[in-house]
């Protein structure tokens, strides 16, 4: 019996496997997947097994999945890829006979009107005519998304978006990824479909949150969507991205990055990780 994560070299499905490892899972029933083996050679020296899956070659997918008793599809970054990627691994897994297969969508994935929960939609409708069992996860905004941001940030005393005064229910990574290890080792899941958040702010907000933990003001400066686009792109984000970011902050403007699902919470068992400490925690490991 094992668990295959898609994604393991990248953010959130290794910090799956971490979790999995750390809450005791066998490192021999999990099986670690990625284009690159070469970033997944730490997971090898611990016992899991790393296997190659490449969404562009689908016999590596049948490889991948091959064995497996569950399957974490976590969605692939590419604008417009998302879609037929997880449609070749969904397939790839339903002729593995897989137990379940969970999917990390987005919040709000089912009304939210943006660019990004359309791939992500129409993933969630292929999974569940399928006929495989499936739990889908639907992952909120990450809260890295804006520490990742801090060097910038504070360089400039600004936090830029065009969010306008919407509510952003953002989580930590590592606490989706507990979420995600919960509903792949506990029985109850199965057919579920959970919203994913943490405790809401505005970007005004997080910028009062950041200023308050460096010690200098920052202020958040909302913006066009186009101005927010181009802004993006001459800092260097690809046209795709930079669209596709300034997109969702629109959404979150319509309030489709907010829920008040308490699910994240049930799942991990604990409160989840908020801004302030996201902030602290980031600044610290940049010390």
């Amino acid at each position: 019996m094992s668990t295959v994560i898609t994604g393991a070299s990248g953010h959130l499905g290794r910090l799956v496997a971490d979790e999995l490892l750390a809450t005791g899972t066998p490192p021999a029933e999990i099986v670690a997947t990625g284009r690159d083996l070469g970033k997944l050679t730490d997971l090898a020296a611990r016992g899991v097994t790393v296997r190659r899956a490449d969404f562009a070659d689908p016999a590596t997918l049948d490889d991948a999945f091959a064995g497996a008793d569950s399957v974490l599809l976590v969605s692939t970054t590419t604008v417009g890829e998302r879609f037929d990627n997880a449609r070749k691994a969904i397939d790839a897994a339903v002729r593995a006979g897989v137990s379940q297969i969970v999917y990390t969508s987005l919040v709000n994935a089912s009304t939210a009107q943006m660019a990004l929960a359309d791939e992500h939609r129409r993933t969630e409708d292929y999974l569940r005519d399928s006929g495989s069992a499936f739990v889908i996860l639907r992952n909120g905004w990450y809260l890295e998304n804006y520490t990742d941001q801090l060097p910038m940030i504070t360089q400039y005393h600004a936090l830029l978006g065009s969010a306008q005064d919407g509510l952003v229910s953002a989580a930590a990574r590592r606490d989706l990824a507990a979420a995600a290890a919960t509903v792949l080792t506990q029985p109850g899941h199965l057919g579920a479909t959970y919203e994913l958040g943490g405790t809401p702010f505005t970007l005004t907000e997080l910028a009062a949150t950041i200023s308050d933990v460096l010690g200098t003001e920052v202020t958040y400066r909302d913006m066009s969507v186009a101005d927010y686009t181009g802004t993006l792109t001459a800092a260097g984000l690809p046209t795709e991205m930079a669209a596709a970011v300034a997109d969702a902050d629109a959404g979150l403007a319509r309030g489709e990055l907010f829920t008040a699902s308490d699910d994240l919470v049930k799942l991990i068992g604990r409160p989840a990780t908020t801004a302030h400490e996201a902030v602290r925690n980031a600044v610290i490991s940049t010390r």
